[in-house]
This record gives C-alpha cells, structure tokens and sequence, in this order.
C-alpha cells in the first residue's frame, strides 16, 4: 500500500498530466522513466525531479513507435530492474467538425491516442508476464463519456481505447491490474498544442479558462489506483471540474 521504490513508467511525461503524474510519483518516492517527444522537455522533468532528490530517468519517445515504446520500457529494467506500472498518458486532441474534413487529424490521433497506447501495453506486458505482477493505466477522456460536436474521432479514439482497456481486465488474471482514467477539462497546454481548426481552439481555450482543473488532480487519481494493494484493481476513475456538464 505505497508508491515508495515502486518503477514507473509515464508517456506524454514532458508536459501537462504527465508532467505533473511524474513530480507527484517521484515526490511520494517513485522511480519514474519518462518517455516524450522532446528530450528538452524530458531533461527537464528529469532534472526536477533529481534536484529534489528523487529518481527518474528518461527516453525520448514517440508513441506512434513501437520500438521507442520498447525502448521505454527497456530502460525502466535497465534502470532499476523491473517495470510495476505502465502509465500510457501521451495523446493528442486536433479536435473539428466531420465536415471540414481534417483528415490528417484524424490519422494522428488514432496513431497516438490509440496505436500509441496499444504499442505501451505491448511493450509492457512481456516484462509483467516474467515479473508475476504489474499494473497498466491508461488515460482516456471524458469527451468519451459524453459526445459533443467537435470531439467526433478524438472520443472514438477514447471511446475504442476504453473497449480495449475493458477487455485487457477481463483478460488478465490476478496479477494484473488494469485502470482508465478519463480526465475532463484540466489546466494544460492540450488545447493550443494540438488543435489546428482556429475557430475550435478558441472555443476550448474559453472552455479552459472558466472550468479547468489542476493536472495535479489527475496525478493523485493515477496515484490512489497505484498505491491499493496488490489484490485490490481500481478499474475506472472519472476525474472532471465539478462545473462541467
């Protein structure tokens, strides 16, 4: 029933839930390896977390890579000799509306949000089948729960990551533990990162402004399934700003 000593490994790690996921693990005494896009990103995260006396290392990766998702998880053996967690947080929301047709949009977030997941679990899963033990998170939405215009093919991607997360529980027997976390509105840079429609992005971003949360909220939904003990699953939490519909 602690975090303390346990190896975990974050997606998405350089910024935003990830970003906030990685101090919380490593301040409640987690070993964290910290996979993102930007290495500059990442040393930061990493430095952080070592300046205050932590542990945490880190690999530069895309998602949409099944070899950096490999890689990941190599380092966290490498590391530290054992993988506990797998936390597949890295997504992305270039969210619009069917009709203008932002195709190249919707490849991305299904190479990401999830084939991005699906490669982490792949990856995962040998090193928790030698350990006897191991625990995947991952993290969904709640634009999954509730459809709104807009969010068509980002909430499937959610909603087709759910299925998946649902049916990996179902398959995995006792030592395995499996949980979603659908995050709603929280404090990132999501929006103006990866939204390419103009008139979308300004209307999240107001959205934002008026409803969001801490991504530190998130972090302590992550860590609360993580430190139940071993024969106890937290299977699905909902985290969103008590203002949101």
């Amino acid at each position: 029933m602690t975090i303390k000593d346990k190896i975990i490994a974050i997606t998405g790690a350089g910024r935003g839930i990830g970003r906030s996921t990685a101090l919380h693990l490593a301040a409640r005494g987690a070993c964290v390896v910290l996979g993102a896009r930007s290495e500059v990103e990442l040393a930061d995260v990493a430095n952080e977390i070592v300046g205050a006396g932590g542990k945490a290392v880190f690999s530069v990766t895309d998602v949409t890579k099944r070899s950096d998702l490999n890689m990941l998880v190599a380092r966290a053996c490498e590391a530290f000799g054992r993988l506990d967690v797998m936390v597949n947080n890295a997504g992305i929301g270039p969210i619009s509306r069917f009709d203008a047709l932002r195709i190249d949009d919707w490849d991305a977030m299904i190479d990401v949000n999830l084939r991005g997941t699906l490669y982490g679990i792949a990856a995962a899963l040998p090193v928790f089948a030698r350990q006897g033990q191991g625990h995947v998170i991952n993290v969904l939405s709640t634009a999954g729960l509730k459809i709104v215009p807009t969010m068509g093919v980002y909430a499937a991607t959610k909603n087709a990551l759910r299925t998946a997360t649902e049916a990996l529980r179902q398959e995995a027997g006792r030592n395995l533990r499996v949980t979603e976390v659908s995050p709603g509105f929280v404090d990132t840079t999501f929006a103006d990162s990866s939204i390419t429609d103009e008139t979308v992005r300004a209307t999240i971003s107001k959205q934002k402004e008026q409803l969001a949360i801490s991504p530190d909220a998130i972090a302590r939904a992550i860590a609360f399934a993580i430190e139940q003990p071993g024969d106890v699953e937290v299977g699905s939490i909902v985290v969103r700003p008590t203002a949101q519909d």
